[in-house]
């Protein structure tokens, strides 16, 4: 499986950084990103972001919480260019299912990413509000849910299994912890996985021999211990 690699960033000078490597892909963002990368309005700093990444794929997220405002901002942050995925929670802070909002925006062909996913049972409900030709990526939160004990590869599996029926429906694996998560996310057959840089930067030196990773390991013990002069 070719699993393509997105950044996960919201942050300009990284985004510059990035859309340069062909490793990546897309981009994703999202309103928490936006707040650490000091935006303090969200459309002049997502169409500053636009004019840096303007051919590949990039997610902008909706922050409304009722269904209409919700719409009226996917339909909005669509308007901003080719490249955009309109990204909408799977429910909202009430925990109401967003079928109305995924069903209505997919009907007018614009492109979703579907996150905060978890679950196989969100990913069965969502493919029941869709076209079969707009695309949409659903993405599943591994490491979110991993930091609960919650083992997310069953959801995976499933949610794989159900949209291989829609050649339009892309599965993201999403909160990255760690560089093997890629290796993963591979092995499943996600079509996308979403990665803060410094996990994309581990990744681009893959390929050391378990040899050389005992050695480059020694020898950083022994550097330590040599600097702070220790005796026995």
């Amino acid at each position: 499986m070719n699993t393509k690699i997105f950044c996960d960033i919201a942050d300009l000078s990284s985004i510059k950084k990035f859309n340069k490597k062909k490793i990546v892909r897309g981009f994703t963002t999202n309103p928490s990103l936006m707040r650490k990368a000091g935006a303090k309005d969200y459309s002049s700093y997502s169409k500053q972001i636009l004019k840096v990444c303007k051919n590949k794929p990039i997610s902008l997220e909706v922050f409304a919480d009722d269904f209409s405002s919700m719409i009226y901002q996917g339909k909005k942050i669509n308007t901003w260019g080719r490249n955009i995925y309109v990204k909408v929670p799977v429910v909202n802070s009430k925990s109401k299912f967003t079928g109305r909002v995924i069903k209505e925006l997919n009907s007018q062909n614009i492109k979703l990413n579907i996150t905060a996913v978890y679950t196989a049972k969100q990913t069965q409900k969502i493919l029941r509000q869709i076209n079969k030709k707009t695309k949409v990526i659903i993405s599943i939160f591994a490491g979110r849910a991993g930091d609960t004990g919650k083992d997310p590869l069953p959801e995976f599996k499933k949610s794989i299994k159900m949209a291989k029926k829609f050649k339009n429906v892309e599965i993201l694996w999403a909160s990255v912890r760690e560089p093997y998560n890629f290796t993963q996310a591979k092995q499943l057959g996600c079509h996308i996985i979403t990665i803060p840089p410094s996990v994309i930067e581990k990744i681009e030196k893959f390929g050391k021999t378990f040899n050389q990773l005992t050695t480059e390991t020694v020898k950083a013990f022994l550097v330590d211990s040599r600097k702070s002069n220790f005796k026995i």
